[in-house]
């Protein structure tokens, strides 16, 4: 079964966040982490998608979730460009 990993970029009062997260089914867990359902540290915020990669298994997409959360650099440039680009915030 296919997953994904994803990169969730928020403005927020105390500048952009970033969020790593991994799922089944991209489309529905961006529509609950803005509706307030998804982890409790997304609540309260409009998230956009700003980085996705589809991995053949759920186990890559979690594995591939760990990298991507340890990986400090790649989320600043992630949320630099989302910054610079007209996402809904």
């Amino acid at each position: 079964m296919t997953g994904f990993v994803y990169v969730l970029g928020s403005q927020t009062a105390q500048g952009y966040r970033t969020y790593v997260g991994w799922t089944l089914d991209l489309e529905r867990r961006l529509v609950e982490h803005n509706a307030g359902i998804g982890a409790k540290s997304t609540r309260g915020r409009v998230w956009c998608l700003i980085y996705a990669e589809r991995l053949p298994t759920r186990i890559e997409a979690m594995r591939r979730e760990w990298d991507l959360k340890r990986d400090r650099t790649l989320r600043r440039r992630l949320a630099q460009s989302a910054q610079g680009n007209d996402h809904p915030m």
